[in-house]
């Protein structure tokens, strides 16, 4: 079984799952989601958006190939290119960390170990360019699929909160601890991501 992870590119961006590919939750800021919404071409914009941060800031996510097969993907940026993020009470991210946006591991490919292969290529991805941690917005209310990630998973794979808030905490994952994981944090890392579905992905903040 071949394993591939590559950066997300305007070349592949057809391969994430399709709910995703016609998400903007992060990308807009909430009145031009539901402008592109109503114009029906959200998965245009995130093209746009794709590329654009790909010019400036440079690669923004990663895809992850089972034998040719998109298996899963991570997507990840500065705050300042991802609107969504200051709509959330406890923002604004930390200046040295990237905002870790969305992640899904397709369930066929789960309990593979892709999972730590993902955050580890962010890891080494945002390390090289200087930054020092990955932060998110957890839901600690969370009980189906969308674009917020499950607190509890991501306390479980070793983020600490940063700033805490009844519904949105703000959580930080430190670089060097990202590289070295041991078994059981792998294992709860599968777990976060594989509830990650992509069906309800346009669930409202």
């Amino acid at each position: 079984m071949s394993r591939r992870l590559v950066n997300i590119t305007l070349d592949n961006v057809e391969d994430l799952p399709i709910r995703c590919r016609k998400c903007v939750f992060w990308e807009l800021d909430p009145v031009s989601m539901q402008r592109a919404e109503d114009a029906g071409d959200p998965a245009l914009e995130k093209e746009a958006w794709i590329s654009s941060t790909l010019l400036e800031w440079g690669s923004c996510g990663k895809l992850v190939y089972v034998d040719g097969v998109p298996a899963g993907f991570v997507m990840y940026a500065p705050p300042l290119y991802v609107p969504r993020s200051v709509a959330f009470p406890t923002s604004p991210v930390s200046a040295d960390a990237a905002l870790l946006m969305t992640a899904h591991i397709l369930p066929e490919f789960q309990g593979g170990g892709l999972g730590r292969m993902l955050v580890q290529g962010v890891a080494k991805d945002l390390t090289r360019r200087g930054l020092r941690a990955i932060e998110a917005f957890g839901d600690l209310k969370w009980e189906k699929p969308g674009c917020v990630l499950p607190a509890e998973y991501m306390l479980a794979v070793g983020f600490k909160t940063v700033r805490p808030h009844h519904r949105y905490p703000r959580l930080r994952l430190e670089l060097k601890s990202a590289v070295s994981w041991r078994e059981d944090v792998e294992v709860a890392l599968e777990r976060l991501l594989g509830s990650m579905s992509p069906e309800g992905a346009l669930r409202p903040v």
